[in-house]
């Protein structure tokens, strides 16, 4: 049983659907890509799963338990946890003490929390960084702190939201190691991107989302040749260029 089933979601706003029917299945360990144009419903998903949105219909199961109607707290608590598009660090606290606050979700000791931290920012190699405060890092920190917060929570699953966006060359290059030495770990990773360099180098499944609906799904060097994403999403110019 594949340890995050999405099932015939749907979720609207008023009279605009954001998802139709939206069905999808993650393994343990496994890499996937969830991408589209911008308003494809996307983050909606991300939030859905999370439970920072509840669906119309259809259900979320994560490791064998409904989370549909779970608060995002209860969520992480089982093992999901979530990175957002924007940074949103403690803004007034330093790198080690948000990623403590995220360890925090899984025990009340202080020395715990603390070993734990240290641990992810060893593995992240953060330690030269640990005392300053979130509010002075550059994108680049503050993304890989989104990431290190998120890895605090002990999850089994996290869901990256454009986690390498703004990145340059070299900051994405360590990012997508990161990613591959998270999903080693045996932590599935769903991610949400729009550079497709990333999409290429990490994802074994790709799935694609255009106006709410799934209308692709496969290996990343199949997807990028199929037509309707072609002319959904890429573009003739991002595929042969």
């Amino acid at each position: 049983m594949a340890l995050l089933e999405v099932n015939n979601i749907t979720k609207s706003f008023g009279g605009l659907c954001a998802l139709r029917d939206f069905s999808i299945e993650v393994e343990k360990g496994e890499i996937v890509a969830l991408i589209g144009p911008n308003g494809a419903g996307k983050t909606t998903a991300f939030n859905v799963i999370s439970g920072y949105y509840h669906p119309d219909s259809g259900k979320v199961i994560f490791n064998q338990k409904d989370i549909s109607n779970l608060r995002p707290d209860q969520i992480c608590s089982f093992g999901l946890a979530r990175t957002f598009q924007i940074a949103r660090p403690f803004q007034g606290i330093s790198v080690l003490d948000n990623i403590m606050v995220g360890a925090y979700a899984h025990t009340n000791n202080n020395k715990v929390a603390y070993e734990n931290a240290m641990g992810i920012l060893h593995f992240l190699k953060m330690d030269g960084i640990k005392d300053q405060m979130a509010s002075r890092l550059p994108i680049a920190s503050r993304k890989r702190l989104e990431i290190a917060r998120a890895l605090a929570t002990e999850p089994s699953m996290i869901l990256l939201d454009e986690a390498m966006a703004g990145l340059r060359p070299s900051e994405t290059d360590e990012a997508i190691e990161i990613v591959r030495k998270i999903s080693e770990k045996g932590i599935a990773v769903l991610l949400v991107e729009h550079v497709m360099k990333v999409v290429m180098s990490l994802a074994e499944r790709v799935l694609v989302l255009h106006h709410g609906e799934l209308i692709a799904t496969g290996k990343p060097e199949d997807i990028v040749k199929n037509p309707q994403v072609i002319e959904a999403y890429l573009g003739e110019s991002n595929v042969t260029s």
